[in-house]
């Protein structure tokens, strides 16, 4: 039987659950998740290996009618991921209609003239809604593209998630392994420990904070001390855009701070098997979000 193999593009508008949907096929965390938009920023690639074959998920912003710098960067990412992929999974969330974003992204499908790769879409967070009103959601929904499937699901209860891996497996053309077996994921372990310490923030601030936040780890290194013999020291940069919010992120008596140090500590060490040792400062780059120049450097 040949082997099959594979790229798979994951896109939708913010919040549609693209990165619970994701880690729920790798069967772990490697992309951030919040109930708050637009959280996942740069394409990330999971890695799901098949009994015969191998599949490559890339995770990408939420796409949307946005405006600013930063956003405009996260969409034009999102949307060069459709491009040389062997199939789109189109995130969509159950609801009464279809939102202005979501007919945004159908347009973009039905730009390109018929040459976009074959299209799934998953209709997700059923859980949420009544029969009677998902099927008048699903009929009206599938007139406006010709998708090649249409699979109800619920990402974060892992309904519909076997069955959308197996039309996804269908669809994969013969290949190479492109990833060893023991990847989950092409990212390095600094990239996902910031990851980690942004979703905290995105947890434990208010709405205007998390947007303003970048996180940069400055130092990733395991102890070469017979003492710390398995620990990993990690220092992390958290970059807000006002003085304001470097007060909000530290907290009254630095206690925001050590609750995101604390919580984000446990997620890194569950992901890397070690022991972390985590330090978090936090740093005023005024007006980033804005900056060209910030923003790349950032790797934004």
């Amino acid at each position: 039987m040949p082997f099959k193999s594979g790229f798979i593009s994951i896109v939708g508008r913010p919040n549609a659950g693209k990165s619970t949907l994701l880690n729920a096929f790798l069967g772990e965390k490697i992309s951030i998740i919040s109930r708050k938009p637009q959280t996942t920023r740069n394409v990330i690639r999971g890695v799901k290996n098949l009994e015969n074959g191998q599949v490559i998920f890339l995770d990408t912003p939420g796409i949307h009618v946005g405006k600013g710098l930063l956003n405009e960067r996260m969409v034009k990412e999102a949307m060069k991921s459709l491009r040389d992929v062997d199939a789109v999974l189109y995130m969509i969330e159950a609801g009464d209609k279809v939102s202005d974003d979501d007919k945004f992204i159908i347009e973009g499908l039905n730009a390109t003239g018929g040459t976009a790769p074959p299209v799934i879409l998953g209709i997700n967070k059923i859980d949420r809604v009544t029969n009677e009103r998902l099927l008048p959601f699903i009929q009206a929904v599938s007139k406006l593209y010709a998708f090649k499937e249409v699979v109800p699901i619920s990402a974060l209860k892992g309904k519909g998630v076997e069955r959308l891996l197996e039309i996804i497996e269908t669809l994969l053309p013969e290949g190479p392994q492109y990833f060893p077996e023991d990847i989950s994921t092409d990212q390095p372990e600094r990239f996902i420990a910031a990851e980690i310490v942004r979703e905290k923030l995105f947890c434990l601030t208010h709405d205007e904070i998390p947007y303003s936040v970048a996180v940069i780890v400055e130092r990733f290194k395991e102890s070469t001390t017979k003492a710390g013999a398995g620990l990993i020291e990690i220092s992390a940069v958290i970059n807000v855009e006002r003085e304001s919010q470097k007060g909000i992120v530290i907290g009254k008596g630095g206690k925001l701070l050590k609750r995101v140090g604390s919580e984000a500590r446990a997620d890194i060490e569950r992901l890397l098997a070690s022991k972390v040792f985590l330090k978090l400062f936090v740093r005023v780059s005024k007006d980033w979000t804005k900056s060209e120049r910030t923003i790349e450097e950032f790797g934004y």
